[in-house]
């Protein structure tokens, strides 16, 4: 039975951390557009941060991000310049009353910006936006960057959550993925962050590896418990070479197969949820006072480019090269090269090169998709209330794939369409029923498991 199921529905899907997703963003999404869509953002409305730092000093094979190796700062130093430009250009186009509730700084590396540039970036966001008293600021960590000077300077800059890619603590793993990074190591930011009082820790750990065994994962998630964090996400290794060249690198033969990836999540899964965290979405697991665990439980989950997350701004805005912002219109880009993104900052304040604006079928489809990746579940008198013109015809797809699935992947219960157990594993093809956009052709993707 497990073997049919995953035939059937572990094809190559989109992650749904968007709607309409990325393959489908175009041209006509420009910085004029967007500096309209960001002047119509008014007072009392929210906002989330993200700011992209495209540099790492090594480069690791797995990895599908925007960033490039570089071993001198000069770059990054150029490249600070032109964010903080870009920063400056999008915080005068914000009404007054507007207030960042979050902050982000994703990459790349983020960590290996010096202490000094840390201090002065967040110093450039609180003079172009307006602070929430209790903002909340995360910072993705290589635990290879980071000194007693930068932990001092990421206390300084007010950082709540710490995220660190662990992967895989196995050594032949670390060496075919080149992500040569120790327990010790890892342990040494845990506590140094913690004792300067940053109230979260995540940590992340990729199955499907290769080299990867039960055995290997086994050790690493115990290593990951020990350490206690208060959130853990379980993602699957996408291997993307025709988009990322990189990860030629990996050798394609010691990767793990279907059924064994399969294996791999769910043994890791029962792993984490023994140690008492709580199962969030496909791939996030918390404990249970921690506010992700809470929003699962409450209803409150929602899904955004960084995945699941109980930000429930308004907006996001995307700030460097390649990011993304999401705006109550749509979505927009700026542009991926760094160079070219700091030519259109230097010269334009702005460097959004494409996106899409969303329709009232675009609007309803998404919360459908986010219904099933953050509930597993669509209850169809709320979906009427907010879109009682189109939902209708929504409903009918859910009762027609229902009444069409003998496999027991979803069922209606109380008139509502619910994913079942036996159908959480394959959520993300189960939402693609919903996408109306996947059958053009455009975007390759992994697969859903």
């Amino acid at each position: 039975m497990q073997n049919t199921l995953l035939a059937k529905y572990s094809g190559a899907v989109p992650r749904y951390t968007s709607y309409p997703t990325a393959p489908h963003f175009h041209e006509g999404v420009d910085c004029g557009i967007y500096a309209q869509w960001l002047g119509a953002l008014g007072e009392g409305q929210k906002l989330s941060l993200y700011l992209h730092i495209p540099y790492c000093d090594r480069l690791c094979w797995f990895c599908a991000c925007h960033t490039k190796h570089t071993l001198k700062y000069e770059p990054i130093a150029n490249y600070l310049e032109s964010l903080k430009k870009e920063i400056v250009a999008v915080g005068a186009k914000i009404a007054p009353g507007v207030e960042v509730s979050a902050v982000h700084f994703g990459g790349g590396s983020p960590t290996m910006l010096k202490p000094e540039d840390m201090v002065d970036l967040i110093r450039a966001l609180r003079a172009a936006f307006r602070f929430a008293a209790d903002v909340e600021v995360s910072v993705e960590m290589d635990p290879n960057d980071l000194d007693e000077p930068r932990y001092d300077a990421l206390a300084r800059i007010g950082m709540t959550r710490a995220s660190l890619g662990v992967q895989d603590f196995h050594p032949e793993v670390q060496k075919a993925i080149n992500r040569i990074q120790t327990f010790e190591q890892t342990k040494s930011v845990v506590d140094a962050v913690r004792a300067r009082g940053v109230s979260s820790v995540n940590c992340d750990i990729l199955y499907g590896l290769p080299y990867q065994t039960e055995a290997t994962l086994a050790e690493t998630v115990d290593a990951i418990l020990s350490l206690k964090p208060d959130r853990i996400a379980l993602f699957g290794y996408a291997h993307v070479p025709w988009m990322k060249k990189h990860q030629t690198m990996i050798p394609e033969a010691a990767l793990p197969g279907l059924q064994e990836r399969f294996d791999q999540m769910t043994f890791a899964a029962e792993r984490l949820i023994a140690a008492g965290y709580e199962a969030v979405g496909i791939d996030h697991f918390a404990l249970p006072g921690d506010s992700m665990a809470v929003a699962a439980r409450t209803g409150q989950l929602r899904r955004n480019f960084q995945g699941y997350t109980v930000d429930d701004a308004d907006a996001l805005i995307g700030l460097g090269a390649s990011s993304i912002g999401q705006l109550p219109q749509g979505y927009v880009q700026n542009m991926p090269a760094t160079g070219e993104y700091q030519r259109m900052v230097d010269q334009g304040g702005l460097a959004a090169v494409r996106g899409i604006a969303v329709s009232e079928n675009d609007r309803m489809r998404r919360r459908v998709i986010e219904e099933i990746m953050c509930r597993f579940r669509l209850n169809f008198d709320a979906l009427r209330q907010e879109f009682p013109a189109g939902i209708g015809a929504v409903i009918e797809e859910a009762r027609q794939f229902a009444a069409s699935n003998s496999d027991g992947i979803c069922e209606f219960i109380d008139g509502n369409f619910v994913v079942t157990e036996l159908g959480r594993p394959f959520a993300r093809t189960i939402a693609a029923v919903f996408d109306d956009y996947l059958g053009n052709g455009k975007g390759r993707h992994s697969v859903a498991v």
